[in-house]
């Protein structure tokens, strides 16, 4: 069975998460959310208890899952949700504000003098395009594999005891 899908994702100069996870057949159900900084931007929810007992089930889920993870991305891609972004005081400084009607021709900065004293406009910088950074996928059935990383408790212990003498 899949469990989800992770993506770090920089639209307009700003970093996003956009997670879909696999809730099981016991409560069947794929939920995808996208995030900023911990801040829920939107979720969507698909509930697949009526096709539970369809052939193949974890390949028709998977479908489903990627399915609705790209459907995501693609929609932040599209500006659909730049006005709620904005509203929850997330800037989106890399383009221009989707209010602001297109210019016929491209924004210029201040025209710089050539030779002979006529001034040329300065192309406008190209806005950064969207990156999108694959996490692996995790799966929540599966006993993680020993590795040698502190444990939470360790790392609170070391974070709570920083700089403390050790005797």
């Amino acid at each position: 069975m899949i469990v989800g899908f992770n993506h770090n994702i920089t639209y307009r100069g700003t970093g996003f998460h956009v997670q879909t996870e696999d809730s099981g057949v016991k409560n069947p159900q794929l939920v995808t959310l996208l995030y900023h900084n911990g801040t829920i931007i939107s979720s969507q929810k698909t509930v697949y208890a009526d096709i539970i007992k369809v052939d193949k089930l974890e390949l028709v889920i998977e479908d489903l899952a990627k399915e609705q993870h790209k459907g995501m991305l693609r929609r932040l891609t599209a500006g659909e949700f730049d006005e709620r972004i904005v509203a929850l005081g997330i800037s989106l400084g890399a383009a221009q504000d989707k209010q602001q009607p297109a210019p016929a021709e491209p924004a210029t900065t201040a025209p710089v003098a050539k030779e002979g004293g006529t001034a040329e406009p300065l192309p406008a910088p190209e806005p950064e395009p969207v990156r999108i950074v694959e996490e692996p996928i995790v799966d929540k059935f599966q006993k993680p594999k020993p590795h040698a990383e502190l444990s939470l408790d360790e790392l609170v212990y070391a974070y709570l005891t920083a700089g403390q003498d050790q005797h």
